[in-house]
């Protein structure tokens, strides 16, 4: 089987291009065996919504020009819409003009997401906005939703599609060669929050609750892995307030956050509380669960459910200071072995529900066999 892949020069989430890769309109490289052909991306974005925008049209853009003369060759097209929907619409174009069968794999629930993320409702964008989410998912074969949640509000748009629900596997997993057991945080109590840090993951609230907590116990550190658009806002924050023990430590490569799992005794995931997040389980959930950590959810919704239901962790509501705040000092009062019965529904749920070689043939099953 080959596979092919039409992507953008990376630049999330700094809106920065990497070394290593050079922002051409057009290039090819290989990834294995994978041919791997990529547009250029509009940088900048980070601190400018118009420019955000235009790097999402600049995609489906020269995408679709490109899936006109490339589309007629594939068998299978399989979207895996990490970002915005508008992702998909070269997949779609391809697929429908030359009847080739389409996947997507939703992370991202249009249009809620663009709303929570602060555009207004007017009746034009929402106008705009449904027809493309309709045209989208009327000209997939199948969906595939990475939570379950995701279900009713797509059904909506394309009601005669067949929707599954795949959730993520772990990205972020133990090394198993020692490189990741290195120590690298103080020796105190570590609360780890790793991830993107934009408006959306609600850090605000969970840094004052933090600020609270660290109070009255000195021996506790927030521990702050990841950059965004809100990570100068953030450090302001920490600054002004003078909050004690709390440590950014910027943008880290994916091969380096093991070790800082491994040196963290509680992880931290939170979101604002909006009815979309509330129906999303976020990708560092079960990165979490691979290194076997406890949770500390700070969100309502799905996260809260399985947290509770799976006895991996201890919530918080996200809005209240105070809940926050006591959330971290329940945690210290567990001691490092009180924390350990927590791993068990870990195991439990990477085991069922996370297990990647399960889903991944599920996944493979459907769309090869075309149902």
């Amino acid at each position: 089987m080959d596979v092919e892949v039409l992507t953008q020069v990376p630049s999330y989430p700094i809106g920065k291009i990497p070394s290593g890769y050079k922002n051409t309109i057009l290039s090819s490289s290989r990834w294995g065996t994978i041919k791997v052909i990529r547009f250029r991306t509009v940088t900048g974005y980070r601190e400018s919504l118009f420019l955000k925008i235009l790097n999402y049209a600049n995609f489906a853009l020269f995408a679709s020009v490109a899936a006109l003369w490339i589309g007629r060759k594939y068998d299978r097209i399989f979207v895996y819409q990490a970002g915005p929907l508008t992702q998909a619409i070269p997949a779609v174009i391809a697929g429908k003009l030359y009847r080739k069968d389409v996947t997507i794999w939703t992370q991202d629930v249009w249009p809620d997401s663009v709303y929570a993320y602060g555009f207004k409702r007017t009746r034009v964008l929402r106008f705009i906005l449904d027809r493309l989410v309709s045209f989208i998912y009327k000209n997939c074969n199948r969906i595939f939703v990475s939570c379950d949640g995701f279900r009713d509000k797509i059904s909506r748009y394309a009601p005669q599609r067949p929707i599954y629900h795949f959730p993520n596997w772990p990205v972020v997993t133990p090394c198993g060669n020692g490189e990741g057991d290195r120590k690298i945080l103080l020796d105190k109590f570590n609360f780890t929050f790793a991830g993107n840090v934009g408006k959306m993951q609600n850090l605000d609230n969970v840094i004052r609750g933090f600020g609270m907590a660290s109070a009255e116990n000195d021996n506790i550190q927030l521990n702050i892995v990841g950059d965004g658009s809100h990570l100068d806002h953030l450090k302001a924050l920490v600054e002004q307030e003078q909050i004690k023990n709390v440590v950014f430590w910027g943008r880290k490569k994916q091969t380096e956050m093991p070790a800082f799992f491994n040196a963290s005794d509680v992880m931290v995931i939170s979101l604002n509380d909006d009815p979309v997040f509330a129906i999303t389980v976020p990708v560092k959930f079960q990165a979490y669960l691979a290194f076997r950590k406890p949770i500390y959810c700070v969100m309502n919704g799905e996260v809260r459910k399985i947290v509770e239901r799976s006895n991996v962790g201890l919530c918080a509501n996200p809005n209240e200071l105070s809940d926050i705040k006591s959330g971290f000092l329940k945690f210290y009062a567990f001691g490092r072995e009180g924390l350990r019965p927590f791993a068990a529904g870990a195991n439990d749920l990477l085991n069922s529900i996370y297990n990647r070689e399960t889903i991944i043939e599920s996944m493979r099953a459907l769309v090869l066999e075309g149902r």
